[in-house]
């Protein structure tokens, strides 16, 4: 959650730099006389005026700097907000470099006053003081602030791309999706025992319920696999990460283990409540920390606004796809059936639910082949995409997906007013997907001669 916010660091940035202000004129005046003169050299050697004059300049051309600095951040956030997506604030929001700019140039500034208040020149009760060491040393801030400003220039003109962006989020998802998930096994939180996952009785069950409103961000594992334990009972969590939960309704359901009937005592009803509303935590805005489908949920919303009639950038839609499939195809051979989590016997006791393959594949597709089937060239992005999907997956339930998108994805064509080329085109690249759910990767490209 502080990876979002951008005013811890700049705010430690300014306490140290206070610190920092009020202790090295405390050391200069310790080391009056004291320093060899290969090093006196190198530092400030003016006088009382002139070190006023220095940390003055220094202090208001960095508090202009940094309202510049500011002025250009919240101008990127428009910008990306409007032309990609709302969701992609956090990119920027959570980008270090921009934490660390702004953190260089407050710093310095409160450096610069902090120091200024020391300097004194000579009157009739006190002598002059001029803590040479500590106006050099806001002199070094200061060129180091510039310096930080030029890259900060260049980082910011670099990030506001959309490829900058597109990565980002997919490096994010691509993570998340290996953090919360196994290649080729069972989740991540499962122990091999008995795979099946139990089946909810038909009466008796008890509904628990969400003790706050927000999207649903995480859920503590260890908590709620203890309190099952511990009243005999099994909990299923079935909402998703990134679902939005209202307080007082039902999040999860709970019954009995072996009390030979499935209703739960009150004392355990109690305290699987209290676990739950604890466990299953919110938040107001999604979050990567366990939400496999966000990533998804992002690169979807670029294709979408990139074909809105405002935007119509169908080039942005197509590489934001290949994006997508490159994510689909990294979770296609992994287990997203939903977490078992056992007790030390292999009793199943919380099963955590998180989208499967085919959720997953519908969040790539509907709303990209909803509003962009009639552009050839998104058609056959998402054409390629299937295929690719369909070569590198091989898991009968994925693939019956993917024939069912494949299906969808041709009734949305056929609807449209394409031309005899296109058609043809159109019926190419489903023969293509087919080809790869058989094994087969038709060679060369037989689509773009048509096309000419």
């Amino acid at each position: 959650m502080w990876r979002t916010r951008l005013w811890p660091l700049p705010t430690a940035g300014v306490i140290v730099a206070g610190l920092l202000g009020v202790g090295l004129p405390l050391v200069d005046a310790h080391l009056i006389g004291g320093l060899p003169g290969q090093v006196t050299v190198f530092l400030f050697s003016g006088g009382p005026e002139a070190a006023r004059t220095v940390l003055s300049v220094i202090a208001s051309s960095l508090i202009t700097v940094t309202s510049l600095t500011f002025s250009l951040t919240v101008v990127t956030l428009q910008l990306a907000s409007s032309q990609y997506s709302p969701r992609l604030l956090r990119t920027f929001a959570q980008d270090r470099f921009v934490h660390v700019t702004l953190a260089l140039l407050l710093s310095t500034f409160t450096y610069a006053v902090t120091v200024l208040r020391t300097v004194r020149a000579s009157l009739d009760d006190q002598s002059a003081f001029v803590p040479q060491l500590s106006v050099t040393v806001a002199y070094l801030l200061a060129l180091t602030s510039v310096i930080g400003l030029v890259v900060f220039l260049a980082h910011l003109a670099r990030q506001i791309r959309v490829e900058s962006l597109l990565r980002s989020v997919h490096a994010e998802a691509k993570a998340t999706m290996h953090r919360c998930t196994d290649a080729g096994g069972q989740p991540v939180s499962d122990v091999p025992a008995t795979p099946a996952t139990p089946a909810t009785p038909a009466t008796g069950t008890t509904l628990l319920r969400s003790g706050s409103s927000g999207f649903l961000t995480s859920v503590d594992e260890a908590a709620l696999l203890r309190a099952a334990v511990d009243a005999d009972a099994v909990v299923v969590v079935d909402r998703l990460p990134g679902d939005w939960l209202t307080a007082g309704t039902p999040v999860a359901v709970a019954w009995a283990l072996r009390s030979g009937t499935a209703v739960l005592d009150r004392e355990a009803t109690t305290v699987l409540s209290e676990c739950v509303a604890q466990a299953v935590q919110t938040g107001f805005e999604r979050t990567a920390a366990q939400d496999i489908a966000f990533g998804l949920r992002q690169i979807t919303d670029v294709v979408v606004k990139a074909l809105s009639p405002g935007i119509n950038d169908p080039t942005t839609a197509v590489h934001a796809l290949g994006h997508a499939a490159a994510l689909l195809c990294e979770v296609a051979d992994r287990d997203l059936g939903p977490i078992l989590l056992r007790d030390d016997s292999g009793t199943v006791r919380v099963v955590v639910r998180r989208p499967d393959f085919p959720a997953l594949l519908d969040l790539a597709l509907t709303q990209p082949r909803r509003y962009g089937a009639t552009d050839p060239d998104v058609l056959e992005r998402l054409f390629t995409l299937l295929r690719e999907v369909a070569w590198t997956t091989r898991r009968a339930e994925h693939r019956v997906a993917v024939r069912e998108q494949l299906r969808r994805l041709r009734a949305a064509a056929g609807l449209q007013n394409h031309d005899r080329v296109e058609g043809r085109r159109v019926e190419i690249l489903a023969w293509s997907v087919q080809e790869a759910l058989a094994g087969r990767w038709p060679t060369g490209d037989p689509v773009r001669p048509l096309t000419t």
